[in-house]
């Protein structure tokens, strides 16, 4: 049942934050050039994909999924023995992936995390590489969460792009959320700033129309991995 004091919430509500409460869209991602990008809600409350099996094979624990969302993934992992932790900004995601058996923290990933160092898998999903509109500073951060054998799965925009924004959601009636740094970025992009990192792209793989690449530290000294 919905109450008066509910509808007055919903008044107020950003448009992601009503998604998640929902459970569904449409939502919008708006990006700076005027870009928009629907938002796949229904996907992140699903059982996972074929696309997301593919990431979850390569998944060796513990794993970090930032930006969690609603939590398919580490609770996916959890289920198959695998320990995972949630990390997402928006209260309700992660309340969401509690809920349903899985560990989360309300926190960003730039945050002091646990186990700093010693994660050995990193989820980028979903376009999390966007995360702070920044993705160097981003994949910096997440070298630092992983151990030195540890890997950063990243999934990438389909297309050739590298786009550092300020973003909004927005749904289908143009109710805004609030302003946020974003950026989407390809496979070449990724490429390169991997490079300036001394990673190297251990794995690359497309499944449907997501594209995913697999990052590891290189020895600086030898230019193998460690």
């Amino acid at each position: 049942m919905t109450t008066d004091e509910d509808k007055s919430s919903c008044a107020w509500e950003d448009p992601y934050a009503l998604a998640l409460r929902n459970g569904h869209g449409p939502v919008y991602l708006r990006l700076g050039a005027g870009r928009r990008i629907r938002m796949p809600v229904h996907r992140w409350y699903a059982q996972p994909t074929l696309a997301d099996e593919s990431v979850l094979s390569r998944c060796v624990g513990p794993v970090l999924d930032a930006g969690c969302g609603p939590g398919r993934l580490c609770r996916a992992l959890l289920s198959r023995g695998v320990f995972a932790l949630g990390v997402d900004v928006a209260p309700r995601a992660v309340a969401h992936t509690i809920a349903l058996g899985g560990v989360a923290l309300c926190r960003s990933v730039f945050e002091r995390l646990p186990a700093e160092g010693d994660w050995q898998t990193i989820l980028l999903t979903d376009g999390n590489i966007g995360i702070g509109g920044d993705p160097r500073a981003l994949l910096y951060r997440c070298v630092q969460l992983t151990a030195p054998t540890g890997s950063l799965l990243v999934e990438v925009d389909p297309e050739d792009v590298d786009e550092r924004c300020t973003a909004r959601f927005e749904d289908t009636h143009g109710h805004e959320g609030p302003p946020f740094p974003w950026a989407c970025l390809g496979a070449p992009a990724l490429h390169r700033i991997a490079e300036d990192l001394v990673l190297s792209v251990t794995d690359q793989w497309r499944c449907g129309h997501r594209c995913f690449l697999a990052l590891g530290r290189h020895d600086s000294a030898s230019g193998r991995r460690r």
